[in-house]
């Protein structure tokens, strides 16, 4: 089962602007580690799941991990081989929009070693640069 919002006001949205840097969820709200992003890109629904996946395996059910992100805007795509017009497509899935300085994961309640093993394999998982972040005095 992948993220996805249980309603949406409008089906499909347009594409937007990637502009800018993250003013919100820039900081450590949770844990005491985090993956934070260096590039701009959408994430969807699906490298978050996988990534999430990728972060409990590796900690071996200790600590606590927060998700960070949320996949709120949707994709649309038009069927293989059909003619220009008639419409845009239908949704194929969720994405969330990433830009610079956003925290995608936090982890907290382990060792920083095991939390940086663990946000590597994770970082693998997600179509752009990230940096590993600590908070201050840990």
């Amino acid at each position: 089962m992948s993220l996805m919002p249980k309603r949406v006001k409008y089906r499909k949205q347009q594409r937007g602007w990637l502009g800018g840097i993250a003013t919100r969820g820039s900081k450590l709200s949770f844990g005491d580690y985090g993956l934070k992003s260096i590039d701009r890109g959408w994430l969807t629904a699906i490298q978050i799941e996988a990534a999430r996946v990728a972060l409990t395996r590796q900690v071996k059910r200790g600590g606590k991990i927060w998700l960070r992100v949320f996949p709120d805007k949707s994709y649309t795509k038009k069927p293989a081989e059909t003619r220009m017009g008639k419409g845009k497509g239908a949704p194929e899935y969720y994405v969330a929009v990433i830009k610079p300085g956003r925290i995608l994961f936090e982890m907290g309640g382990i060792p920083e070693q095991l939390a940086k093993s663990a946000m590597r394999l994770c970082a693998h998982k997600i179509p752009f640069r990230t940096k590993f972040v600590k908070r201050t005095g840990v």
